[in-house]
This record gives C-alpha cells, sequence and structure tokens, in this order.
C-alpha cells in the first residue's frame, strides 16, 4: 500500500469520455506485442552493434476521430484548440513534438512523417485560438519518429536521430537544423564514427553549448553550431544512454538515471551527473527505488522495458523522478540538487507508471504528469505532484485511449500545459499561480522601441526555475530561455519580440543574463508594456514606447 498522505484521488466524472478512433488490428496486435513481449536486445547491425527494442509506433486513426469528441464538461481544466493542425498523415503519425520557439510560435511535427506545423496565437495572445501555417519539410530521405529535439540560444531548432526514419526502425544517426528566419531545414552530419543516434536524449547546457546522446553506446558530443561540428564529451559513464533523460540542474551540471540497457542488474538503482567542466560522468548515488523497469519480479531480464519515466527540476531544487514498471505500479523518488541526496518519493496508484512519457513544471510549481498502466498500455492518467503527495486530476481529452508514451506538454508563455497525443492539440490551464521570487527581473532595456528595431535586454532568471517539460530519452521541450512580449495599451493586441543570443540558459540561476529582441515589424506604434517571460512566467511589465 502506498505510504499514507502521498496520494489523493480528485476524479473528474466521466463527462470526458472519449470515441475510440479507428485502429486498424496490426497497429493493435503490435500494441499487444510490445506491452506483453520481452525487451532486450532484439536486432544487430552489420558492424555487431547491439539494438533495443522498438517502441511501438503511434496508434493508426480514423479520419472521424476529432468529430466523434465529446464536449469537455463546463469547467474542465483541458481546453482543444478551436484550429487542430492539418498534418498530411493524420492516420499513421499525428500531431506531436511540440517546441516553442523564440518568438512565441510554436512548432508541431507530424509525428514520424516529414511536414511540419508553426501554430500562432491570435492577437490577443490566446494559443487556444490560434492558427496553423505549414512549415518547411525535413531534407530528403529523414523522415524521423522519437528522435532529440531543441532550441538553441541563437533560435534555430535542431532535432537529431530517431528510432525510426520512414516509421522503420533503424536507429538512424541523420539530423537537421532547422531556421526560423529562412524556413529552411539543414542536415546535420553525425559526430565521427557514430552509426547511430536513433530515440536518444539531449540537452543544451548552462552556456548554450547542445549535447547530444547515442542511443546505444555511452558515447555523447557537443555541437559547434557555427561549423555544425561535433566533439566527444561524456567520458566514464556506466552504461549505455538508452532509455536515460537528462536533467539540467542548478549548479550546472546534468543528471540522469541509469537505465542499464545492455548491463542488466535486477537490483540496479545507480544515477549520475555530468559535469561540463570535466567533460565526465560520476555516479549520484542510488535512487533508493528502481526508476527503470527491470521485471524484477514478473520474468526479469527478458522481459524487461529498461523504460524510465521523465524527471522534473523544481523551483526548491528537488528533482520529481518517475519511473516505469512491468510488474505494477512505478516507483518515484526525489533527489535534492542542493544535497546531492535521493529519497524515495510515492508510488503511483494502481499499476499506473511512465514508460515513456510527458511531465512538465506548471508556473504553480506542480508537476504534471501523464501515467498509464504497466508498460505501453491505456488509459492514461494526469497527476499533479507539489512536493508531499500525488493528486489525480481531470482527464484530457481522448485520455481513455491514450498510453502515457502517446503524450508530449509543453510549457507556453501564457502558463498553460500544451499537450499532444498524436489525435489532438490541447492545453492544460493549472489552477493557482506563481511565487513572484521565481519571475524574470528586467534590470535594463530599452524604453522606446521601433517595429523593426533590435534591441538588448538584461537581468534575473531570464532562464526560469526548471527547463519546463522533459519526456525521458527523446522528445525535449525545454522552455528555459527568455521570451519578450509587448502589449499595445489601446488594443490590447499582443506581439512578441524574437529573442536570440542568449547570455545564459543555466536554469534557477541568480546570474545577470541578456538577450537580444528583434521588434516585429507589425508591431502596433504606442505606449506598450513590455514583459520578459520564462516558462510561463512574466517579469514585471516595463512601460514602454513604440514609434
Amino acid at each position: 500500500m502506498k505510504t499514507p498522505g502521498w496520494f489523493t484521488r480528485n476524479r473528474a466524472p466521466s463527462h470526458l469520455r472519449i470515441a475510440t478512433a479507428v485502429t486498424l488490428i496490426f497497429a493493435a496486435a503490435a500494441m499487444a506485442f510490445f506491452a506483453a513481449g520481452p525487451s532486450s536486445v532484439v536486432a544487430q547491425s552489420a558492424g555487431a552493434q547491439a539494438l533495443p527494442k522498438p517502441k511501438p509506433l503511434p496508434p493508426k486513426k480514423g479520419a472521424t476521430a476529432f468529430a466523434a469528441t465529446s464536449p469537455l464538461a463546463p469547467g474542465s481544466p483541458w481546453q482543444l484548440l478551436t484550429n487542430q493542425p492539418p498534418v498530411l498523415d493524420y492516420a499513421d503519425c499525428g500531431p506531436g513534438n511540440p517546441i516553442l520557439l523564440t518568438d512565441g510560435t510554436v512548432m508541431v511535427q507530424d509525428s514520424g512523417c516529414q511536414d511540419w506545423w508553426k501554430l500562432t496565437p491570435d492577437e490577443f495572445g490566446s494559443y487556444v485560438n490560434g492558427t496553423w501555417t505549414q512549415l518547411a519539410s525535413t531534407p530528403a530521405g529523414y523522415s524521423p519518429l522519437y528522435h532529440s529535439s531543441a532550441v538553441l540560444p541563437d533560435g534555430r531548432v535542431i532535432i537529431e536521430g530517431g528510432e525510426y526514419n520512414f516509421l522503420q526502425p533503424v536507429w538512424t544517426n541523420l539530423g537537421a537544423i532547422y531556421d526560423p528566419l529562412t524556413d529552411t531545414w539543414t542536415s546535420v552530419n553525425p559526430p565521427t564514427g557514430w552509426s547511430t543516434i536513433g530515440d536518444a536524449q539531449s540537452v543544451v547546457l548552462f552556456d548554450g553549448t547542445f549535447m547530444q546522446a547515442n542511443c546505444c553506446t555511452s558515447q555523447a558530443a557537443l555541437l559547434e553550431p557555427k561549423t555544425l561540428t561535433w566533439a566527444p564529451t561524456g567520458s566514464n559513464k556506466f552504461d549505455v544512454n538508452d532509455e536515460e533523460g537528462w536533467t539540467l540542474l542548478p549548479n550546472k551540471h546534468v543528471l540522469t538515471v541509469d537505465a542499464y540497457v545492455f548491463a542488466y542488474d535486477a537490483s540496479g538503482t545507480n544515477s549520475e551527473i555530468y559535469n561540463p567542466a570535466t567533460g565526465s560522468w560520476s555516479s549520484a548515488g542510488s535512487t533508493i527505488v528502481q526508476l527503470w523497469d527491470s521485471a524484477k519480479g514478473c520474468g526479469g531480464k527478458n522481459h524487461a522495458s529498461f523504460e524510465v519515466g521523465p524527471g522534473v527540476l523544481r523551483a526548491d531544487g528537488t528533482v520529481f523522478y518517475t519511473g516505469a514498471n512491468r510488474c505494477g505500479a512505478g516507483h518515484t523518488a526525489i533527489y535534492n540538487s542542493n544535497t546531492g541526496v535521493w529519497t524515495a518519493g510515492p508510488d503511483f496508484p494502481d499499476s499506473l507508471d511512465i514508460s515513456d512519457g510527458p511531465a512538465a513544471l506548471e508556473p504553480n510549481g506542480k508537476v504534471l504528469m501523464m501515467a498509464s498502466p504497466l508498460i505501453f498500455r491505456t488509459p492514461s492518467t494526469f497527476l499533479e505532484w507539489d512536493g508531499s503527495s500525488l493528486t489525480e486530476i481531470s482527464p484530457a481529452p481522448h485520455a481513455s485511449s491514450d498510453s502515457s508514451f502517446y503524450g508530449n506538454f509543453l510549457v507556453l508563455p501564457t502558463g498553460q500545459i500544451l499537450f499532444t497525443d498524436f489525435f489532438f492539440v490541447s492545453v492544460y490551464n493549472p489552477s493557482g499561480t506563481y511565487d513572484p521570487a521565481w519571475a524574470p527581473t528586467i534590470q535594463s532595456g530599452p524604453t522606446r522601441v521601433r517595429p523593426g528595431g533590435s534591441y538588448v535586454i538584461s537581468g534575473h532568471r531570464f532562464n526560469g526555475m526548471s527547463q519546463g517539460a522533459a519526456y525521458g530519452d527523446d522528445q525535449q521541450a525545454a522552455t528555459n530561455f527568455p521570451l519578450v512580449r509587448i502589449t499595445n495599451n489601446r488594443t490590447g493586441h499582443v506581439f512578441y519580440s524574437r529573442t536570440h543570443d542568449h547570455s545564459s540558459m543555466g536554469v534557477a540561476s541568480g546570474d545577470l543574463v541578456s538577450t537580444h529582441f528583434d521588434v516585429p515589424v507589425t508591431q502596433e506604434h504606442g505606449p506598450s508594456q513590455l514583459v520578459v517571460v520564462a516558462n510561463g512566467i512574466p517579469s514585471a511589465p516595463l512601460a514602454i514606447t513604440v514609434n
């Protein structure tokens, strides 16, 4: 039984039931196989490199899935977007992998396919009422699913690898970088000697350097963004990177929980810390409870999925880490980044866990997460962690047919959490508000700007208290960078300036941070209010004049 006080239920009534979309027999059979079958090594390349078993593909969907969606009840914290992305292959792929650009728009992939879409909020800043435009497709030969992703300090977006390419499991080593200014993709060659990247994790380090893992080895590399070349890093890694996630800490280090892929230990609980100064890993101690799925009590190694749930840094310096478990309820653990000490958290209720799935830090300090039973099963359940207890909350649209690995979260500048699940795009509206101590503060900035002009603004907590959202090994959606939002006093119309070249990406930092911002040529003239936003939390407004 769970520790008393850890978990409470706050289940919404069953009015949010969603009609199940049409599922092809093959997809159902494949899901059953992955949920129940062994998950050890299943493939070897010509060079004898071992490869793990792939995660299931997105569910097959019928064209009437959205029309069959039941309306949400009044008072629900969830809202479906008024306009859904018109992805090109809804049946096989579907909306996923949301990425916040530095101009306040959101990129969404037709996951597994090559088409990408941009969500632009309406004139009052509403993403719910926003509109979609198609962006350039990924380069020829590259159509990834379950890959890494990040927004670089210069505003470009990089995606690397993919467990699938064109919906075929190949653990590709391809990659590409997207420039929002020109709406173009440029292919990125892999680090020297890498035959795989696959469903690997990535992180933008405190100094803005992009760090990429190789899924199927212990290798990692740092990107030189101007030349798109790589330098090796990450020596002394305990095991291969597969299934593990990376969490950026306030001390500029990176935390991971080992998944023991190709190093099976039924009782293994090791975690590791990456130190950018030395470029090496060292043990961060035992997580106390096992967070990776070893299937220790229900078949062992040949039935283990090796999955690990996401870890999210909270404003108090603790990382709430979630686990996967084929045999029953998943465990959780809490890492105190101030002391370097792990403590056991509450088990999930019933047989829930997160065997790949999203979590995000809400502006109110709670961690939102998506769980489902055992490994890759449905339905999904949504919960919040407030630092002392887990509470079940209202389900998202289509939760009854979702598994946790379908989902992705993204923290919006409005403080809402955008959610994708291969079916729809919706937002979650968190309750409460933020602690003012977490908000960005502006130290210096212009008081007069002009449309089309470029400026520098500086202050503190411009990168927020956390990376924002997490998923585990793939599909990163970090938002620890500053946005500039200008609202016209007379019309109330909202405009985002494109930010770029941030001086730091360090989370929960007291350092002075600056960024450049380019005012859009469409910016309305007159008295206005400028705020800097990080992870959905705005600064106090700076009065400016646009002329």
